[in-house]
């Protein structure tokens, strides 16, 4: 009986033992990611992103404008520059083309004539110089101080309001301009208002055309003192004794008693719809500065956990969450608190049961923004779709490029279908899939953007269409993702339509050269001259943005054949390592400036080549992915300004990064597969809910150690490149051993 209590006495003492390490794990303090974020990262360069507050996905990014307009402003900022010319309220992360900037606020401390022309910042009498020394910027937080008005400006936002903070010097003149009138980059105002409700409200509106054709943002703001006096400007003539004015381009300078405090608070909502509707965004609460900032930390550390990694490299851990956190400021809010919202026609609609999204880059974020969003934010995927079949009951088609309500018809393909698939295929709930899988397949069966000529010829011949081969695979693999929705709802004979179309590919490879070219209508010859490095940038050119030699790999849907067309697995894999070594020189005399972080040809810096590294997976050799997959996040990526080597392009850049630093890869979204590649980690863990998560351990990962000797699922035998969602989803932990040299048996696929 003694042996039975010593061992009862045991077990209790490990129970308790077991007990206690659940508890001290639960007593850890709450990692903060928002505090190692760099939110500098891509303003330089050609990264095209911006400080400014905003919160996940929200309605407003309220953010400095230097005033330039230039490709490397296309955020409003570049942090290249010292000169600041206010605050605006909508911005645009990465996208390569500028646009927005509306609503701009500007403190200052002294009169100043808004009568003047303006013709370049240079006119602008209340801009002023401002030093990085001065400046912070975290999750949620901006912070600047203007040297030529001697003005501390803070800024915050929660989801549908932004606010501003301005301490004044001790005495100094109070007044706040607003400019509705000076646009930059892309961006023309053709119409404007400023109204004052009463002594501590104005609104108006702001009308504009650019890259978005039909923009109407209305707004409201609320100080926190009365303003003292109200000068209007509109189309260069003051505006006397009125508290209103409406023309094509509106300004007005707000003046405020100084004494009581050096503080002036400001909060600043907009609509599509409405200054009734702004009006109503409007947070209510009395403004309290400190406790919107500290929310909207909150707001991002909440969300930031969603992913949790674990290294001894705390750069890598600040590029890491920098990075997640691009990629959950798009898409952007654009429903108001009653749902509403406007379409580019002008219709006022209604989101039912969802909340309506816009800034949409398809072209971009298909590839692994949008499957991010399939793990971390499922909810905003059917949201998402929803937002893109309202746009299709108007337009009987999905969209290409929506912002602000507005199609660009930006970038080839039709890649909203790919999103809608994906989300179908990973059982993403929330949308109606026979409504959507309609407007899949009547998006694929009309005739705009070059689909007369595929459907015509079964590819889209180079002498009909610029841009024709990277249409093509496009297409190919749009239809591809049509086929495998037409096979889940029994559509057989829509499924044997689109998977037939789907190797359109296989009419534009040649043999030859190894690469895909353009053909012309008649079927019997490539373009001559032919140079693979050739880049032409929209114009007169087969890729879009890029050259043959990045554009020859996008077969997502069937690489297997891709790999039989080169010749097998060998001359495929030479080939490609061929992508990576040749020399980085680009032909052409209208090169695409999108053409950036060169790896041999491959080019990190656009979206096509985003997939090219995890092709040596399907060739069987998959150290060669690990390799070049951890030679790709060690070059393109750091801490500076310029640590993006291309657009981001509204969290595509940085999805990728995220993925790849945990070792997978969506390759082909629609396939509810990812592959594996190289973790970066010594653990990376995904909250899949608060009961489930996912945790990719790499053991012995260094900066040598780059190679999978083996690796475990669950703790079993996991042997194979590819892991799907559904195993993901249902949690658990893959193990890695990592070493300096390849394994070249693991992951291979025996024939």
């Amino acid at each position: 009986m003694k042996k039975n209590y010593k061992y009862i006495l045991l077990a209790i003492i490990i129970s308790i033992s077991a007990c206690k390490n659940t508890i001290d794990k639960n007593n850890i303090p709450k990692v903060s990611p928002a505090n190692n974020t760099n939110l500098f990262i891509g303003t330089g360069g050609h990264g095209h992103t911006y400080p400014g507050a905003t919160v996940p996905f929200g309605m407003l990014q309220v953010s400095p404008d230097n005033g330039i307009s230039s490709w490397d402003w296309c955020s409003g900022y570049h942090y290249s520059d010292s000169i600041m010319i206010g605050f605006s309220h909508l911005h645009l992360s990465g996208t390569g083309i500028g646009d927005l900037a509306d609503i701009r606020l500007m403190p200052i401390n002294k009169k100043v004539d808004l009568s003047k022309e303006i013709k370049s910042r240079d006119d602008l009498e209340y801009k002023s110089l401002y030093s990085h020394e001065d400046e912070t910027a975290s999750p949620g937080y901006y912070s600047v101080n203007l040297k030529s008005h001697n003005i501390k400006v803070e800024l915050t936002s929660n989801l549908r309001t932004a606010f501003h903070k301005y301490t004044f010097a001790q005495n100094d003149l109070q007044s706040v301009v607003l400019d509705l009138g000076f646009a930059i980059n892309w961006d023309k105002t053709i119409a404007s208002k400023i109204n004052m409700i009463d002594a501590t409200t104005i609104s108006g509106y702001r009308y504009s055309e650019g890259w978005a054709k039909n923009q109407k943002v209305f707004f409201v703001a609320k100080f926190s003192k009365p303003i003292e006096k109200i000068e209007l400007v509109a189309d260069g003539n003051y505006i006397t004794d009125a508290t209103s004015v409406v023309g094509e381009k509106s300004f007005a300078q707000l003046y405020f008693k100084s004494e009581n405090t050096s503080q002036l608070l400001v909060k600043v909502a907009v609509s599509s719809v409405s200054e009734a509707n702004a009006l109503e965004n409007l947070s209510k609460e009395t403004i309290d500065f400190e406790g919107i900032k500290s929310e909207a930390a909150e707001t991002w550390n909440k969300n930031l956990s969603k992913i949790t990694v674990q290294t001894d490299n705390k750069e890598l851990e600040t590029i890491f969450y920098t990075a997640l956190y691009h990629t959950q400021v798009a898409p952007v809010t654009f429903s108001d608190v009653n749902g509403e919202f406007r379409k580019e026609n002008d219709e006022i609609v209604k989101a039912a049961n969802y909340t309506a999204y816009s800034t949409l880059s398809l072209w971009d974020t298909f590839r692994a923004e949008q499957p991010l969003l399939t793990i971390t934010h499922p909810e905003k995927v059917a949201d998402i779709i929803n937002s893109m079949l309202a746009y299709y009951e108007t337009n009987k088609i999905l969209p290409v490029w929506t912002l602000y309500g507005n199609e660009t018809n930006t970038m080839t393909g039709y890649h909203s279908i790919p999103v809608i698939a994906e989300a179908y295929i990973k059982g993403i709930k929330g949308f109606d899939i026979k409504k959507a899988y309609q407007a899949m397949k009547t998006t694929m069966m009309q005739d705009e953007r070059g689909l007369n000529y595929y459907k015509k010829y079964g590819y889209v011949p180079h002498n009909l269409l610029d841009e024709s081969v990277t249409i093509t695979l496009e297409y190919a693999y749009n239809d591809w993702c049509v086929a495998q929705i037409a096979k889940e709802l029994g559509e057989q004979d829509d499924y044997t339509y689109f998977m037939n179309r789907s190797k359109a590919y296989e009419y534009l490879f040649d043999i030859e050269t190894g690469f895909m070219r353009g053909k012309n209508d008649a079927g019997t010859s490539w373009k001559e001259p032919f140079d693979p490095k050739y880049s032409a940038h929209r114009v007169h050119a087969e890729y879009t943005e890029g050259n043959a030699w990045q554009h020859s790999w996008f077969v997502l849907h069937n690489v297997k054949n891709l790999i039989q067309m080169h010749g097998g697995d060998d001359k495929f894999s030479n080939k490609l390592e061929q992508l990576f070594t040749e020399s980085s020189e680009i032909t052409g005399e209208n090169v695409s400036a999108d053409i950036t972080g060169l790896i041999g040809q491959y080019a990190h810096g656009n979206e096509p080549s985003h997939h090219i590294a995890y092709m040596f997976n399907f060739a069987n050799k998959p150290w060669k992915t690990q390799y070049w997959v951890r030679e790709i996040l060690k070059t393109q990526y750091n801490t500076t300004p310029d640590g993006l080597s291309g657009n981001e392009d509204c969290g595509q850049m940085s999805a990728w990064y995220v993925f790849s630093s945990m070792g997978l890869y969506p390759f082909s979204p629609a396939s509810g597969e990812y592959q594996i590649g190289s973790p970066l980690f010594k653990s990376s863990t995904i909250k899949i809910s608060e009961e489930i998560s996912f945790t990719i351990k790499a053991d012995n990962v260094s900066d040598e150690n780059i190679y999978i000797q083996s690796a475990t699922l669950n703790r079993k035998d996991f042997n194979r490149t590819t892991i799907s969602h559904k195993e993901i989803m249902q949690g658990g932990v893959l193990q890695f051993k990592m070493g300096k040299n390849p394994n070249k048996n693991w992951g291979i696929i025996k024939k």
